[in-house]
């Protein structure tokens, strides 16, 4: 179900100005009685002219606790009074405008010591942030102050003591520009940082359950990849075993949708049991990378499997069927949170009949008493299935092929129940992401599949998203709000990616035009890294980060799409960018490695050995048995052209690993590595051999 809807509560009032927005979640506030305005002009002139303060309320569409904020609150005739009598209130899609979130989100995190959505910020009418928090109830509850008591005395020191107010706002934003300065160092980070932040996360790790740190429990896809890296350029066993463990761990957890596919945004608890039941396509396009790189690095089915099934679940579930993934599934249904994906154990008996639902039972783990609320099952799997086979009697075949019976049944019930509502506005930034993962899940597995889908989407971008010379962030009917830093790197990593797997060379065109752009655009001249933004946010600030969360930063994707670009194209300039951007924030990756580790990955990347594979060919199909050892391990930080008959000349204008590399027979390699190359080769026992 799409979010074509718009609540509509009883009593239905007036559409608010949100009713001419494009963003699912702002249209589901088009119908509250506060009088919302959308971020931009109309709202600040308004401020400014009748000097009220801006009640700034963001959240994103999929979030359950914005859901429950707006119905207690935002339908509350009170609250809306009290809103719009004393101050200018104002919507924000963080998805739409990572901007101004990260920027007024570190403004709480400053005043309060947390964050979080719904993100609920007071603002002076020049944007500055003066007081804020999360979520709040409409009215005292517990320890929590009420909505209605804080307006009231926002309202009235407002009217007050306005001084107090200024100066408070002013020393924030003081704040926020000393958080956002960096230093350049006169060197570049040392290699040694990369091992401290190996051991760093080696302290933080569950060695039970995996993952890092206690409840809540997030996937932390940065984490992972940087230890898969790791792993292989240390050979480091116990990098491998702590990404094992975790994704042993979640797959098998209730952060798996086992019957549909896909994974939820985080456990409540240490031991992935109780999710937060929304699906994001970042997380989710990040978790079947890992998944798929760890089936190279491992050869263990298992994860090659998992990878697959989430490859699936966005193909099928989040494509648009003209290109581009959808932005998010939310957590709650009409049922409630999770209603959707849970189950009692009679129902098991009612559809799949007593032997099959006995299986099921056992597998997923279903009980009578439940491991949920009311006495429902967040299904997970106790065991893989070979070990469950061997306990049930029956060979893994046959328990497969009775488990996908299963499968199957309960997904039609499931589809029978009220659906979660999916964000069907497509992002740039977090599509690059899910390129990226298709193209290796094509050379993990040789499903063209993949493929296909990856080309689709890349090609949807390039058409509807990049329009003269400028990325746009959003696709939901046509192309909105233009990209910031992270938008830009993930379409170039994306467009590079895709260009390795299909040898085509306007992928790579557009990539070092996408870049060029980037650079154009973000690239700070004095200190070296990217801002964040092309100017100021809301007048207050120019973002220049480089924090690794939930998704990599908008540095550490520019760094790693030129680093991959210097190396494709031989144009050591963009490898200058990268080494700026280290020196840029080597005093925030000694202080904090571990939350920077997807920019140590490129550190990791800058300092060692990079190699390049050009294969030159007459016809494609030529290369294919190369190409199927070249995908058959985990070799970060390779690089791999082809090059034949036909697309030789245009390779020529884009990159300078195809100058003085004739071809010798059917196939020609060239192996390079640290600017030296080795003598080519013609037979692919010869190629195996010159690589390892």
């Amino acid at each position: 179900m799409l979010f074509s809807w718009i609540n509509m509560p009883d009593g239905m009032h007036k559409p608010n100005r949100l009713i001419n927005e494009r963003s699912p979640y702002l249209l589901q506030h088009a119908y509250n009685p506060v009088d919302w305005y959308p971020w931009g002009e109309e709202a600040i002139k308004k401020a400014r002219g009748e000097n009220k303060p801006i009640f700034l309320s963001i959240g994103y569409s999929s979030c359950h606790w914005c859901h429950v904020m707006e119905k207690e609150s935002f339908e509350d005739e009170k609250i809306a009074e009290l809103l719009n009598t004393f101050f200018v209130p104002v919507k924000v899609d963080r998805e739409e405008r990572p901007d101004i979130d990260e920027v007024y989100m570190k403004a709480v995190i400053m005043m309060t010591g947390h964050g979080g959505w719904p993100l609920t910020v007071f603002l002076t009418p020049d944007l500055k942030p003066f007081f804020g928090g999360t979520y709040f109830p409409p009215r005292r509850r517990g320890g929590l102050r009420g909505l209605d008591e804080i307006l009231r005395g926002v309202a009235e020191l407002w009217r007050k003591d306005p001084k107090q107010v200024m100066e408070a706002a002013e020393q924030n934003v003081s704040l926020l520009k000393s958080f956002y300065t960096t230093e350049k160092s006169v060197t570049t980070p040392s290699h040694n940082l990369v091992v401290t932040a190996f051991d760093i996360l080696a302290t933080s790790f569950d060695s039970l359950y995996g993952g890092f740190g206690g409840a809540p429990k997030f996937p932390m896809p940065v984490y992972l990849d940087f230890l898969q890296v790791y792993s292989v350029l240390e050979k480091e066993s116990a990098a491998v075993r702590m990404v094992s463990t975790t994704l042993e761990n979640m797959a098998r957890g209730g952060l798996r949708d086992h019957l549909g596919g896909g994974f939820f945004r985080y456990s409540t608890d240490r031991v992935w049991l109780v999710p937060h039941f929304e699906k994001m396509l970042y997380d989710n396009a990040l978790l079947a990378r890992v998944y798929m790189n760890h089936y190279l690095i491992t050869g263990d089915s298992f994860y090659r499997e998992i990878g697959a099934s989430t490859l699936d679940w966005l193909v099928s579930e989040m494509m648009n069927p003209g290109g581009g993934f959808y932005s998010a599934v939310d957590a709650d249904s009409p049922e409630g949170e999770g209603a959707y994906y849970v189950w009692r154990l009679g129902e098991l008996g009612q559809i799949l009949g007593p032997e099959l639902a006995k299986i099921a039972a056992k597998t997923y783990a279903v009980t009578d008493t439940g491991n949920f609320e009311h006495g429902k099952n967040i299904l997970t799997m106790r065991k893989r299935t070979a070990e469950l086979a061997a306990e049930l009697g029956v060979d893994e075949p046959t328990l497969k092929q009775m488990l996908e019976e299963a499968k199957n049944k309960l997904l039609d019930a499931r589809r029978k129940r009220p659906a979660p509502g999916v964000d069907d506005k497509i992002i740039a930034a977090w599509n690059g992401f899910a390129v990226s993962a298709l193209c290796t899940g094509y050379r993990a597995t040789g499903e063209k599949r993949y493929l296909d889908a990856a080309l689709k989407t890349i090609d949807f971008i390039i058409s509807n998203m990049w329009l003269n010379n400028t990325l746009h962030r959003i696709y939901k009917n046509g192309a909105s709000i233009n990209g910031f830093l992270d938008d830009y790197a993930a379409v170039v990593n994306a467009l590079l990616d895709v260009f390795e797997v299909s040898f085509e060379p306007r992928y790579l065109a557009v990539a070092v035009d996408v870049a060029n752009r980037m650079v154009e655009l973000f690239w700070d001249n004095v200190d070296g890294g990217f801002y964040y933004t092309v100017e100021d946010v809301a007048g207050v600030t120019r973002i220049k980060d480089a924090y690794d969360g939930a998704t990599p930063s908008g540095n550490t994707l520019a760094a790693a799409a030129l680093l991959k670009l210097s190396e494709l194209t031989g144009e050591t300039k963009y490898l200058q960018y990268v080494e700026e951007t280290l020196k840029c924030f080597a005093s925030r990756l000694e202080a904090a490695p571990a939350e920077h580790t997807g920019l140590i990955t490129v550190l990791a990347g800058f300092h060692t050995s990079r190699m390049e594979v050009v294969l030159v060919t007459e016809s494609p199909q030529e290369a294919r048995p190369y190409l199927a050892h070249l995908y058959r391990e985990f070799k970060p930080f390779r690089s791999v052209v082809v090059v034949h008959n036909g697309n030789r000349d245009t390779l020529q204008k884009y990159t300078r690993l195809v100058a003085d590399k004739p071809a010798k027979g059917p196939v020609t390699a060239y192996v390079c590595e640290n600017y030296s190359c080795r003598m080519p080769v013609t037979s692919l026992e010869e190629f195996v051999k010159l690589l390892s």
